[in-house]
């Protein structure tokens, strides 16, 4: 897997996590994650609706399974007036019309430019938000000692942003307050410069945890000042 961070990156977004830090008593973790969903099942829900309702518009055409090779009346059904052969001729038509439309919806939404543009906005942001929310849970940012967590996500394909709060933080500051650090970030993936996005996103974020929560007596640094990249 080709890493989009380059060693040097990592560095600096360590040393902004661990220069944040060092103002509050919270705790800023980083993840970037490439696609957070292949979105197949949306595709599949495209290519099935599409294969359902755009071969109805052949009827006012008049629809002739004629239309395909081998599929056109024969002597049988000519001469013979065999109905039942006509009506599975223009079945089977009809369902090479479907399955037509149905791979090539599927493979056309797959393509990452199309999907962009057929998957509903609250779909890519309630998958976006449920992997931030599995990267909080999976790297321990829950478990703090006074709840003052907070992960900065990053999903690159979908160019989405989310900051997750823990409780303590959650209580006292509003999801408003954090958007410039999305903002900054969202920004910056956009335009291929990921690592200053971070760099930017972890100030504005320290600054705001600097302001409800700043440094205790004993101040530990409970969790690694890194980036990882999933």
């Amino acid at each position: 897997m080709v890493k989009v961070f380059t060693p040097d990156d990592q560095a600096r977004i360590a040393a902004a996590i661990a220069m944040a830090e060092r103002r509050t008593s919270g705790e800023i973790f980083c993840v970037f994650a490439r696609q957070v969903s292949s979105y197949r099942d949306v595709s599949l829900g495209w290519a099935a609706a599409s294969a359902l309702i755009l071969p109805m518009l052949l009827i006012p055409l008049n629809f002739d399974p004629a239309w395909f090779p081998g599929l056109g009346d024969s002597w049988e059904a000519a001469h013979l007036a065999a109905r039942e052969v006509t009506i599975g001729k223009t079945l089977s038509a009809y369902a090479v019309v479907q399955a037509a439309i149905f791979a090539s919806v599927l493979l056309i939404t797959c393509i990452p430019a199309v999907q962009r543009l057929v998957i509903p906005r609250r779909v890519r942001r309630a998958r976006v938000r449920r992997a931030a929310l599995q990267q909080f849970l999976a790297h321990g940012l829950h478990t703090t000692r006074n709840r003052t967590g907070v992960l900065i996500f990053a999903a690159l394909s979908d160019r989405q942003v989310e900051i997750v709060a823990d409780e303590a933080i959650h209580s006292k500051v509003d999801a408003e307050v954090w958007a410039k650090a999305v903002d900054a970030l969202t920004r910056s993936l956009r335009v291929g410069r990921a690592a200053d996005g971070f760099e930017t996103a972890i100030g504005l974020t320290g600054d705001v945890l600097a302001t409800h929560f700043p440094p205790r007596t004993d101040n530990p640094d409970e969790l690694p000042n890194r980036l990882v990249e999933i």
